[in-house]
């Protein structure tokens, strides 16, 4: 499909990191896949914004953090549910660190999440007690950017409540697939998918 974007669209790349890439400590499938596509993506766009998962050691999170829990148990937290996972992300460690390939030098503005202790953050606008914001939807209408594209990991977690809250806040979003993997944790991706459609977020395979 061809699209053509215009100087008030923006990027949004979420969650490059090396702990979601190959031997990364939660590692999405092919997860580096995406990177060649975001770099040529990447040179289309005027406006870039990366987002990067920021979390202190022995976050909330973590299955380490309950004793007697697995990584990918659910657990109820005050705010809903929450999935529990790896240690993974940790502030300043390698695994933190944007995959060493990833053009990040177009980016104006890099948003970290999950640096709370006692709350995880998917989206790149609220935490998971999905009202306290993280200030981007501020910035993007300051800018008057008013159509977003998504790419990044994993499509059915911190890409697919990016996008919802997106379209839950007024943008017109668009899900780009190719720069995009999933976790696909018991039926995780099939969900996001009707969960965006729902929402009205746009999907396309590339921008041709």
């Amino acid at each position: 499909m061809q699209v053509r974007v215009s100087d008030d669209d923006l990027l949004l790349i979420i969650d490059v990191q090396n702990d979601f890439c190959a031997s990364g400590a939660l590692a999405v499938a092919d997860g580096d896949a995406v990177v060649p596509v975001i770099n040529r993506l990447t040179e289309r766009f005027d406006h870039v914004i990366l987002t990067q998962d920021w979390h202190p050691p022995g976050h909330s999170s973590f299955a380490t953090s309950h004793p007697g829990s697995a990584a990918f148990d659910v657990i109820s937290m005050s705010y809903g549910q929450q999935t529990l996972w790896p240690d993974h992300c940790i502030q300043g460690a390698p695994g933190a660190d944007f995959h060493p390939q990833l053009a990040t030098e177009r980016a104006e503005l890099v948003i970290r999440k999950g640096f709370r202790p006692a709350i995880d953050s998917y989206s790149a606008f609220y935490e998971n007690d999905r009202r306290t914001p993280t200030g981007l939807a501020g910035y993007l209408r300051e800018r008057g950017l008013q159509r977003i594209f998504l790419a990044g990991l994993a499509t059915d977690f911190c890409v697919y409540y990016s996008a919802v809250d997106a379209r839950r806040l007024g943008f017109t979003t668009v899900l780009i697939e190719a720069g995009c993997r999933a976790i696909n944790l018991a039926g995780s991706l099939d969900a996001a998918r009707a969960g965006m459609a729902a929402a009205g977020v746009q999907r396309v395979n590339d921008l041709g």
